[in-house]
């Protein structure tokens, strides 16, 4: 029975997380679950799966759900990031699932590593601002950090038994989002509506967006270089609509191998939480060749979708470029959600923030955070010119 701590269990990929602990009720606990403000599925989930401790970042949303919870439920109420640095190193945990969006992520997972508790990583930005001294601080307390998106859950499924030195290349798949095959003139113009329509995977709407422009994809290059050891030039990126090929590890030998599956979720979750053992689920989908056909490949266009350019950018320059990208990103999306900017906007606005970043070379978790806070107050003084 491992027990578990759940950061942003209202969430896509905690709801997700939840959905595999339902039907695996004899191998995993949940402790500790948190959201940022949606008590309101947080107090369905406390009920539920009777957890002894609750975090909500947000101060007026924790008082609110005080006030929810019923007077016979046993469970501690924290707030803000005290009380997620305090979930995520509780004394009776064994795994710790990181799936809030965002820089929120970062402290709280360095705090649970400092405990020595492994971490199943489905917050994607605490190895693209921090990749260095997370993977560095890793090693030192011998912690497991175990991938959950599903292009690195395969990564890491295909190297099991191998030795990393025999890495060649690694290969992640990408869907190319709802405007694959398009150009750039058709694109100007496209709505939020339009970008949240992801053609095969369900997923929040940041890493929705983030899948139209290819970000997410550049993120993902970014996280697979402190995963596993490899320099920018050994990763290669390949659009596959079908999403059945989810990554690929070509060798020295130049032997390459796949992970294949049905585009769900709650598999490269559960393989995270039952490492390493493969736990039987009758309940996720199962690939039928027949059905499928074809599965086809194709280059990335980085003309149309450049944020993936300027990710690989950003590794090869090093230090805190990528804090740096991160963070403008994150907030540069926040603004395409909310109508006030464009599509293309997002790359342009990145560009200009990492013409403006002064890198540090071996940054402290406080400079990351330092950098975050720049990063977004020079994006708002653009925007506001």
């Amino acid at each position: 029975m491992k027990r578990l701590s759940i950061l942003g269990s209202t969430g896509s990929i905690g709801k997700q997380t939840l959905d595999v602990v339902r039907s695996n009720k004899d191998k995993f606990e949940v402790r500790a679950i948190s959201a940022h403000s949606n008590v309101d599925l947080l107090l369905k989930q406390i009920l539920e799966f009777k957890p002894g401790y609750v975090c909500v970042f947000d101060e007026d949303a924790c008082i609110r759900l005080k006030e929810m919870i019923p007077d016979d439920i046993d469970v501690e109420v924290l707030g803000g990031m005290d009380g997620l640095k305090a979930i995520s190193t509780l004394d009776d945990i064994d795994i710790l699932l990181t799936a809030v969006v965002g820089m929120i992520g970062l402290v709280p997972t360095v705090s649970a590593i400092e405990k020595g508790i492994d971490i199943a990583l489905a917050n994607k930005e605490t190895l693209v601002t921090a990749g260095k001294l997370v993977t560095e601080l890793a090693k030192e307390k011998g912690v497991k950090i175990l991938p959950v998106d599903s292009e690195h859950s395969a990564i890491f499924q295909a190297l099991q038994g191998e030795r990393y030195e025999n890495i060649e290349k690694v290969i992640l798949t990408a869907s190319g989002g709802p405007f694959r095959g398009m150009k750039k003139e058709e694109l100007v113009d496209v709505t939020k509506k339009e970008a949240l329509k992801h053609p095969n995977w369900s997923m929040g709407d940041k890493i929705t967006i983030d899948s139209s422009t290819l970000m997410n994809k550049g993120l993902e290059v970014i996280e697979a270089k402190w995963l596993f050891d490899v320099d920018y030039d050994q990763i290669d990126v390949v659009v596959h609509p079908q999403s059945i090929i989810h990554s690929m590890v070509q060798f020295k030998d130049s032997s390459i191998i796949a992970q294949l599956g049905c585009p769900d979720m709650r598999l490269p979750i559960q393989y995270a939480l039952g490492y390493p053992d493969r736990i039987e689920n009758t309940g996720l989908g199962r690939v039928n060749f027949s059905d499928v056909a074809t599965l086809t490949f194709e280059k990335p266009d980085t003309e149309v979708f450049p944020c993936l350019s300027l990710a690989y950018e950003c590794l090869k320059r090093g230090g805190t470029y990528c804090a740096a990208l991160n963070s403008a990103n994150e907030i540069l999306v926040g603004k395409f959600l909310e109508d006030k900017i464009g599509f293309y906007d997002i790359p342009y606005y990145i560009e200009k923030v990492l013409e403006n970043h002064m890198s540090i070379e071996n940054p402290t978790v406080d400079d990351i955070l330092e950098i975050d806070r720049w990063s977004r107050e020079f994006v708002e003084n653009l925007l506001a010119e």
